[in-house]
């Protein structure tokens, strides 16, 4: 816990990304499980690995720590758990192209709420990456969105609005650990999975594979999310989360072998341009801030 608090904010939101930016091969990857099948073991894992996590840290003090994350840590778990469960019935009721661009969404939504909520101020240099990384991802996905069935695409939502509130609350109270929120989500999210599937059985593949999701896709990156938003903007969290959406392809193309079209390349290289760009200006301020 202590080494993740020395890392830099960004570098850590980059990490939770980079796991992440997995999701979409890890579920291209399963044979026959269906999404709530699949949402109720990731979160089951899920939940494993912020157990430990929160008793490795914790140890005795585990249930204090998780009655000091208050009613904020609560509220949060609910929402983030809503989150959770919103994208596997997005998934269920319109594309995944559709579904993946409006989570990107997530970018306006920490811009807005940062600056609405908790009177961040947008720089010059952070807006034009906002516009920049927006502009890239219309160029990668905007050609393989469709209407879909609109329950979907409005559901859809909700993941990208759940995650902003996420990083609100934990801006908002810094010096409070909301690690327990995550513990809490995973909960609220597995008891959905569990009760819309009618039967949790799965093969050993795809239990190995919600294994992967739950312990390193959404484990480890909501985690290092988590504790590198206390210190870094909103607006500059969601800029740096682009990046699952240039790593997902990515992947895709390196392990099963699927080709990305140059409008991909292309919108994925300006958004990487747009996060070096908040790379670059966190650099210069900390060597200012060195020298005074």
């Amino acid at each position: 816990m202590n080494l993740l608090l020395r890392l830099p904010g960004p570098f850590l939101i980059f990490l939770g990304a980079f796991c992440l930016s997995f999701g979409g091969l890890i579920v291209k990857s399963f044979e026959g499980a269906t999404l709530w099948q699949i949402l109720f073991w990731r979160q089951f894992f899920f939940i494993i690995l912020v157990f430990v996590f929160l008793i490795f840290t914790y140890r005795s003090h585990f249930f204090k720590a998780i009655y000091k994350s208050g009613l904020p840590g609560f509220v949060g778990g609910i929402v983030l758990g809503i989150g959770f469960s919103g994208y596997v019935f997005a998934m269920y009721n319109t594309t995944v192209a559709n579904t993946n661009f409006i989570i990107q969404t997530q970018t306006i939504f920490l811009a807005i709420f940062g600056y609405i909520f908790l009177k961040e101020k947008i720089s010059k240099i952070m807006l034009a990456s906002i516009i920049l990384a927006i502009s890239g991802l219309v160029l990668m996905l905007g050609n393989t969105l469709s209407i879909g069935q609109m329950s979907g695409n409005i559901v859809a939502f909700v993941m990208p609005i759940a995650f902003a509130i996420l990083i609100l609350i934990v801006r908002k109270y810094p010096n409070v650990d909301m690690i327990p929120l995550q513990f809490m989500a995973g909960i609220f999210a597995m008891m959905i999975g569990y009760f819309a599937s009618s039967k949790i059985n799965i093969s050993p593949n795809d239990m190995f594979l919600a294994f992967l999701a739950g312990i390193f896709q959404i484990g480890l990156g909501f985690i290092f999310i988590t504790i590198g938003a206390k210190k870094t903007k909103s607006a500059m969290v969601g800029i740096i989360m682009l990046t699952e959406a240039v790593l997902g392809p990515f992947w895709a193309w390196m392990f099963v072998n699927e080709n990305p079209p140059m409008a991909v390349i292309i919108g994925g290289t300006i958004i990487i341009f747009a996060v070096f760009l908040q790379f670059y200006t966190v650099l210069t301020k900390e060597k200012k801030y060195n020298k005074i």
